[in-house]
């Protein structure tokens, strides 16, 4: 009794101070224990005004036990060794083994909290709760101290112990990752100097009930295009949190991190995130239209003659394409990968009268003009190179990748050089959007590189703000909410392997609005899988997301052209509602399928992607649950489009195909039934109320 009485005495003489921020529907409440590190107390429902934050701050430390050090010990935002943490610290010092820190001064101005810690080092915590998204930004800004680790200290709850992550690879990037929390760290890195194909810099944590649509769950992600690392951790005392920061190199640059909590599943997450990156940057500040795009590339790599490009855009302007993109070769001297990067000014051998005749032949045939660069990058043989070797960033042994190496941004002389030759580019000819690839891991190199970037973006889109910049990376290998401040659209893979696009834009889209993702319908024959696919599938697939073609348009079937330019129209038809609409994944318990539904904001109308991966393990086709409907509502239900539904399936040729009156209420709990598919096949249905109830 004497030393449960003595424990009791002990949290009572604690001191606590406490602080909220409150938005929509959301609290986030913070405290400092004797003048420590402020701790995240509660992140999630509101509470009610008259909470007793000091009881619940002093709730949220576990007792002590046998074995354990004397004092109470919460989980900070910035836990050390010093104060008896016994988890990964959130701040490592080189010249401090383990740094003693305190809470010098706390404040709060609207949505924002403002602490001042001091000690072995100072640094700045700023916490933003978002008034219309409920999301919580967590800002660390070193102001001195030797930082080898500096990252904030998440708590997760104990109801939600699963960890869902995306791991990936070339042209497989977003592949979903789930495991349980069990003592230890979870940890995944990159030292690229970038995000990666593996590595998306995020995470969510869910409770066992998490789906779709409903239960509860965490989820964060690092606002970063380098290096990173992220640590899930149980420590022996139950106790769980997460951490993302950078690696590879020290900075002064802040650290952001944002956090949000939702009740209504994965999709609730996924909502708040997409309204976050549509008020970001570029995004929110101004209005991104999304023509349908042609890209070079997979029709002729580095062959660029003239005449065919202006035989290749009229066709492909006939399809439906409303902006062409000129890919990689048309800089001086490139006709492989071997040679040129750096040197961005026009080829005259193949464009002996720059590209005026060919720009004028696109804008001609009503489509804008796009480009390609890869500006951070050089080879050996080109003229920069020859003239800066010493712009390189890396040692003089490294390996290439790629047969290029990477330029050091950190120097002032190179982002002005990148600045003058992209600028040039952009003044000659009326460019409206730039495809910006990034095809090499940094060898080297570290948030300085990050940090060059992002100033010479931010000086590009502010002198032209016309101009849309694609964030590609080989593909998806720097995918990430930095990015995103500067770039209206991502390019998630080099695949244009429909299957692998069905799997990943949806996996993607628990982070990324359908509208960013850039999807193209590839060749009929893949050129990075091997696959032969049909034109339906394809062409419904990137009609998924931001629709484009990139393949040889002179390959076609009549058939082929006729699918894809009926597709086309329908995209153009539908695309302001479904890039403005409630986007939600369906959840399905057959893994081949990957169902998804817009929604408008009056629950009016909605439509439904059902695409098939591969074959079922049963003969006949699960119904799908909608979502986001008015139970009372009635609904006119019809098939956009029946090209798949395959008739030795389907003896019933009439079951499913035509048009069904259903309540919302019935359309949610399962009354849509759709026909069996072959793998590689997609149905799209649209739903309109036809009765309003009372």
């Amino acid at each position: 009794m004497t030393s449960l009485h003595n424990l009791a005495k002990r949290g009572d003489d604690i001191s606590v101070e406490c602080w909220r921020l409150d938005a929509a529907d959301k609290t986030a409440a913070f405290a400092s224990f004797d003048s420590g590190v402020p701790a995240l107390v509660h992140f999630g429902r509101q509470l009610p005004p008259d909470e007793k934050l000091e009881q619940l701050a002093l709730l949220s430390m576990p007792n002590i036990a046998g074995g354990q050090l004397d004092p109470v010990v919460p989980l900070t935002l910035l836990p050390t060794a010093m104060d008896g943490w016994q988890g990964n610290p959130g701040v490592k010092l080189t010249d401090v083994r383990a740094p003693k820190l305190k809470l010098e001064a706390g404040a709060r101005a609207q949505q924002t909290l403002a602490f001042q810690i001091e000690g072995d080092a100072r640094l700045a915590i700023e916490v933003f709760l978002c008034p219309t998204t409920g999301l919580m930004k967590v800002s660390l800004t070193p102001i001195a101290g030797h930082f080898s680790w500096l990252a904030a200290a998440i708590p997760i709850p104990a109801h939600m112990p699963r960890i869902i992550d995306h791991g990936g690879r070339w042209c497989g990037e977003f592949q979903r990752q789930e495991q349980r929390f069990k003592v230890g760290r979870h940890v995944r890195e990159s030292h690229e100097g970038r995000a990666g194909h593996a590595h998306f810099p995020g995470a969510i944590f869910a409770s066992d009930g998490c789906g779709e649509n409903s239960g509860e769950c965490l989820f964060t992600t690092l606002s970063w295009s380098g290096g990173h690392r992220m640590v899930a951790e149980q420590v022996p005392d139950g106790r769980r949190q997460v951490q993302l920061g950078f690696t590879d190199g020290q900075s002064d640059t802040t650290r952001e991190v944002w956090i949000g909590y939702s009740d209504a599943g994965f999709n609730g997450a996924s909502r708040a995130m997409h309204a976050h990156v549509r008020a970001t940057g570029v995004l929110a500040s101004r209005k991104v239209h999304r023509p349908v795009h042609y890209n070079c590339w997979e029709a002729v790599y580095f062959r660029h003659e003239m005449e065919e490009l202006k035989e290749i855009a009229s066709i492909a302007a006939d399809l439906g394409a409303e902006r062409f993109i000129l890919d990689d070769g048309w800089f001086k001297g490139r006709n492989d990968d071997t040679s040129s990067l750096g040197d961005w000014v026009v080829d005259p051998n193949k464009y002996p009268d720059g590209l005026h005749p060919l720009v004028n032949h696109i804008i001609g045939l009503g489509m804008e003009f796009g480009i390609w660069f890869e500006p951070e990058m050089v080879n050996m043989d080109s003229d920069l190179y020859r003239a800066h070797p010493d712009w390189v960033l890396g040692p003089e042994n490294q390996p290439s990748g790629r047969g290029q190496f990477v330029l050091n941004l950190a120097k002032s002389a190179v982002t002005k050089y990148l600045y003058d030759a992209i600028a040039a580019v952009l003044t000659e000819y009326p460019v409206t959007y730039v495809k910006w690839d990034h095809n090499r891991t940094l060898t080297g190199g570290g948030p300085e590189q990050v940090e060059a970037l992002y100033g010479l973006l931010e000086k590009l889109t502010k002198a032209f703000p016309s101009v849309d910049f694609e964030s590609c990376a080989s593909g998806g290998g720097r995918v990430d909410y930095g990015m995103l401040r500067y770039a209206t659209r991502v390019w998630l893979s080099d695949s244009n392997d429909a299957l692998e696009r069905l799997r990943m834009q949806h996996e993607a889209s628990n982070w990324l609005p359908v509208e960013v993702q850039g999807s193209h319908v590839g060749p009929r024959h893949c050129h990075t899988s091997g696959r032969v696919l049909s034109m339906h599938f394809r062409a419904w697939v990137a009609a998924q997301r931001h629709m484009g073609f990139e393949m040889d348009p002179r390959e076609l079937t009549d058939d082929e052209s006729r699918t894809l330019k009926n597709v086309t129209r329908w995209y153009k038809e539908q695309r302001d509602f479904l890039h403005s609409a409630k986007y939600c994944r369906l959840d399905c318990d057959d893994p081949e399928v990957f169902a998804e539904m817009f929604v408008d904001e009056t629950r009016d109308r909605f439509v439904t992607f059902i695409g098939h991966r591969g074959a079922s393990a049963q003969i006949a086709t699960d119904p799908v649950r909608l979502t986001g409907l008015d139970p009372t509502g009635s609904y006119e239900v019809a098939m956009v489009d029946t090209q798949s539904v395959p008739l030795v399936l389907n003896r019933n040729t009439a079951f499913g195909l035509a048009s069904s009156r259903l309540s919302g209420a019935a359309l949610m709990a399962g009354a849509l039934r759709y026909p069996n598919l072959f793998p590689a096949s997609m149905l799209v249905y649209e739903g309109k109320r036809v009765a309003r109830s009372n």
